[in-house]
C-alpha cells in the first residue's frame, strides 16, 4: 500500500522541517512546492491525500482534479483562496489555524491605534524635515476620551478590547453573528453598524472576507464616520474598498488609517496608498512573531495528520462534514 502524501503547495517560511517532522511521525510523506497557479497545483498535488496551502489558488477546478484528497489546511485563519463549497461537495475537509497569532494581531492593531492617536507618522515627518513642536499636529485627544469600534468580535477583537480597556477607552462592537450579551460580557457595548461608524474614533476591522463582507467599508460607510476618525484593518484587505478609502483620506472625510492587509497583495509599488502621510502601512505582518510562526507551521501539519489518521479535525471551516 502506498504511503499517504501531503503536498505543501506553497510557503514563505525559511524551512518546513517542522511540518515534515510532524507528518513523517504519522507515517505521511511530505512534498513541498511553490505553486502559483491552478495548473501548478493540479500538476504537483492532484494525487495527494492532503494539502497545506498558503496563497495558492485552490479553486473549484483544482478541487475537481484532486483524486484522493481528504483535507485542505490553510496556513492562517482566512480561507478566501479556497473554494470551500466545492471542497465540501466533494467531502474534503477545509481547515484553518484560528489561534496561532491572536495575541500578535491584537498587539499590531493596537500599535496602529496608538501611532495614529499620537500622530506618530506626522511627527516623524516633521522632525526629519527639521520641524519642532506640536502646532502642526493639533488636535490630539487623549485615549480615555476616545471610543474604539470593533467590526467583528471574535478572538482577536476581544483581545484588542482588553488592551483598549487598559487605556480607559470606551469600546463598542458590531457583530451580526454574535449574541449581544456575549459582547457585553466581554467588555464592549453591542451596537448596529451605523452607530459603530458614527461613534468610533478608531474603527478596527476583524472580519472574514465573504461575499457579504467584501467592501463593507466603502464610500457610504466612510461618509458616516467622524472626520477625526481613523480606520484600522488587520484582517482581510477586501473588507475595504481601497479606491474609496484613498478618496476619503485625500478629501479629509476621515483623518487616517493603519493597514496591514490589501485588496491586492503584495501591494503594488505604484499604489496610491504608498506615501500618504496620514496612512500607516505594514506588509501583512500583523500575525508575525517567531512564536506565532512556529505554532502556525506545526498546527497546520498536525491538523492534516489528524484527519489523515482517521481523527476528526480540530478546526474545520466546513463543519457540516462532521455530521
Amino acid at each position: 500500500m502506498n504511503a499517504m502524501k501531503v503536498a505543501i503547495t506553497d510557503y514563505e517560511y525559511e524551512t518546513i522541517s517542522a511540518e515534515r517532522a510532524v507528518l513523517e511521525a504519522a507515517g505521511i510523506e511530505c512534498r513541498d512546492f511553490q505553486c502559483k497557479t491552478e495548473e501548478d497545483v493540479i500538476r504537483q498535488a492532484a494525487g495527494c491525500d492532503g494539502l497545506i496551502v498558503q496563497y495558492a489558488p485552490i479553486t473549484a477546478r483544482v478541487i475537481a482534479a484532486l483524486e484522493r484528497c481528504r483535507v485542505i489546511v490553510r496556513y492562517g485563519i482566512g480561507v478566501d483562496n479556497v473554494d470551500v463549497a466545492a471542497a465540501t461537495a466533494k467531502g474534503i475537509f477545509v481547515c484553518n489555524v484560528p489561534d496561532y497569532g491572536v495575541e500578535d494581531v491584537a498587539n499590531h492593531a493596537f500599535a496602529f491605534l496608538l501611532a495614529l492617536a499620537k500622530k506618530i507618522p506626522q511627527q516623524q515627518a516633521q522632525m526629519h524635515s527639521g520641524g519642532w513642536g506640536y502646532a502642526e499636529i493639533k488636535p490630539i485627544t487623549r485615549l480615555s476620551c476616545c471610543t474604539l469600534g470593533l467590526l467583528g468580535f471574535g478572538r482577536i477583537p476581544r483581545q484588542v478590547c482588553i488592551r483598549a480597556k487598559a487605556f480607559d477607552m470606551k469600546v463598542i462592537a458590531h457583530d451580526p453573528y454574535l449574541d449581544p450579551e456575549k459582547i457585553r460580557a466581554a467588555g464592549a457595548e453591542p451596537v448596529d453598524f451605523d452607530t459603530l461608524l458614527a461613534q468610533s474614533d478608531f474603527l478596527s476591522c476583524h472580519c472574514p472576507l465573504t461575499p457579504s463582507t467584501r467592501h463593507w467599508i466603502d464610500r457610504r460607510a466612510l461618509a458616516k464616520m467622524k472626520k477625526s476618525a481613523c480606520l484600522i484593518n488587520t484582517s482581510r484587505g477586501g473588507l475595504i474598498c481601497e479606491a474609496d478609502l484613498i478618496d476619503a483620506l485625500r478629501s479629509g472625510v476621515i483623518a487616517g488609517a493603519g493597514l496591514d492587509v490589501f485588496e491586492t497583495e503584495p501591494l503594488p509599488k505604484d499604489s496610491p496608498l504608498r506615501g500618504m502621510p496620514q496612512l500607516l502601512l505594514t506588509g501583512h505582518a500583523a500575525w508575525y512573531s517567531e512564536e506565532a510562526r512556529s505554532s502556525l507551521q506545526c498546527m497546520a501539519a498536525e491538523e492534516a495528520a489528524r484527519v489523515l489518521t482517521g481523527n476528526p479535525p480540530r478546526s474545520p471551516v466546513n463543519r457540516d462534514l462532521l455530521r
